[in-house]
């Protein structure tokens, strides 16, 4: 992974117990795992990204792993999503490369991940807190499992730096009751229903 040079791995593990409701006896862990790095492509126009996405890979792999693990293994995860944090002498575009880069090694080590991997990327200043949205790893249509979870640093992405960031939650809203498609009631197995 010599294309890419990670300065900063950050790791966070929220344990939710209610939000003024009843009191769970196991929490719902949402987990977010971002790495900051420098932007290959910071302050010019490159036409073929194609490098930072199959390096990407690699690295996503490696950060699904982690995640998993710190959310207690493949079993426990339901959602999902990723996201990046461009620096400000970078372009949307290099965000984009986390698309495929991020995703496929996220569905491809969940084995009963069929929903799309939702996604929010922007370009920004250092120190800019994104939501990344979560959708159920089934089935996009389960709403109880719509959420977001947020990631940053004070520090970066610096200008030159891109953050890429996965999310993932062992479960709904801690407090889920607007009803829709339960996880249970999943049949068509297309990845929407």
């Amino acid at each position: 992974m010599s294309f890419i040079k990670i300065r900063k791995k950050l790791l966070n593990v929220e344990n939710i117990y209610h939000e003024g409701g009843p009191v769970r006896h196991e929490p719902i862990k949402q987990g977010s795992i971002s790495v900051i790095i420098e932007n290959p492509y910071a302050g010019r126009y490159v036409e073929d990204l194609s490098q930072l996405v199959n390096e990407g890979k690699s690295l996503s792999e490696v950060l699904v792993q982690e995640l998993i693990e710190a959310l207690g293994g493949i079993e426990k995860i339901q959602g999902y999503g990723k996201g990046a944090i461009v620096g400000l002498n970078g372009e949307l575009e290099h965000g984009a490369t986390w698309h495929e880069a991020g995703g496929w090694p996220m569905r491809a080590a969940l084995p009963k991940a069929k929903s799309i991997v939702p996604s929010a990327k922007i370009v920004a200043a250092a120190g800019t807190r994104l939501y990344i949205p979560v959708h159920h790893i089934e089935a996009a249509y389960v709403r109880s499992h719509f959420s977001t979870v947020e990631v940053g640093t004070v520090d970066g992405p610096r200008p030159d730096e891109l953050l890429f960031a996965l999310v993932m939650s062992t479960g709904s809203r801690v407090h889920e009751r607007l009803g829709g498609l339960r996880p249970e009631q999943i049949s068509v197995g297309d990845g929407q229903r």
